[in-house]
């Protein structure tokens, strides 16, 4: 029986770059994890080992790091727009880039006004913490014609301690849940959005650290605004405020784990829980899960 080699790629993973700008006194810091895969004409480096098609991983590093300091890193997405099309238009045998990239956030750490700093320290400004929130995230792949630009975020964890309700579901004799018409909505967003952008005739590439700002203002708004009767609903009322709001995107999928908090039965103790002590259940959890797009437009972001 023949055997056929299907889909490929290679490249290096988790590039873990810092890229530091000193132009002036207070610097300014670019943290990504960035990692590449190539694909295209690659059958004989795996069928007979000939490795002239190959661009080496170690290649791809190296680019990594140095377009850091030859283009700079406005942003996760132009950064990788600019490595994207590099790989492709750069080396014939390869026909497609996609390059995955996660950014870490650091704020600056704010030092109190007292006698103790040393002179000028307020205008220096380099000392920084590493923000524990979300993680922002970016996929963008070219094939040597358009551009495709999956931006996102995840590990963003948000709770409302009431206005969301869950009842009136089917029950079987398997049903324990019992209805609840006040209790906590708490979950881990991830997200991804797609946006408009192809990169072709010169179309000027959106403002993408700006719309980041914008659509996570929106997913966090909506998640404040929505009185929930389902973790369903409220992952709808994300994805159309942002689509309402932010005309470069197309498409959103969000990941919504249902952060369970239960209430602890206090009675032992001759106590009363009038919703105020929770039990958080980290594991297991219900996992919600789904996509808004714009109508007409063909739903492109992968199922996790």
């Amino acid at each position: 029986m023949a055997h056929v080699l299907g889909q490929n790629q290679y490249g290096k993973a988790e590039n873990r770059i810092v890229r530091v700008y000193r132009d002036s006194t207070r610097h300014e810091i670019k943290d990504l994890n960035v990692s590449v895969a190539l694909s295209g004409d690659l059958d004989d480096v795996h069928l007979t080992g000939s490795n002239a098609n190959c661009l080496p991983t170690d290649t791809t590093k190296n680019t990594v790091f140095a377009f850091a300091k030859e283009y700079g890193i406005e942003s996760a997405e132009q950064f990788g727009i600019t490595l994207a099309k590099h790989f492709v238009d750069n080396n014939e045998p390869i026909h497609r880039a996609r390059i995955r990239i996660e950014e870490y956030t650091w704020d600056r750490i704010k030092t109190p006004d007292n006698s103790a700093r040393f002179i000028g320290s307020e205008e220096v400004g380099h000392s920084f913490v590493r923000n524990g929130g979300e993680t922002r995230t970016s996929e963008i792949v070219y094939d040597g014609e358009s551009v495709q630009v999956i931006s996102g975020l995840k590990d963003l964890v948000v709770m409302n301690s009431t206005n969301s309700e869950f009842w009136g579901y089917i029950k079987d004799k398997y049903t324990t849940l019992q209805e609840a018409y006040d209790r906590i909505l708490a979950t881990q967003v991830t997200a991804r959005w797609k946006y408009g952008f192809t990169g072709k005739d010169d179309e000027a590439q959106p403002n993408w650290n700006r719309s980041y700002t914008h659509v996570r203002r929106h997913l966090l708004e909506a998640f404040a605004e929505t009185y929930s009767y389902s973790l369903q609903q409220t992952l709808h009322s994300m994805g159309t405020r942002v689509l309402n709001n932010r005309s470069e995107v197309d498409e959103v999928r969000l990941e919504l784990p249902n952060k369970h908090h239960f209430l602890v039965d206090l009675e032992p103790f001759g106590l009363k829980n009038d919703n105020e002590v929770y039990y958080a259940a980290d594991r297991m959890y219900g996992l919600i899960e789904g996509t808004v797009h714009r109508e007409g437009v063909l739903p492109v972001i992968p199922v996790a």
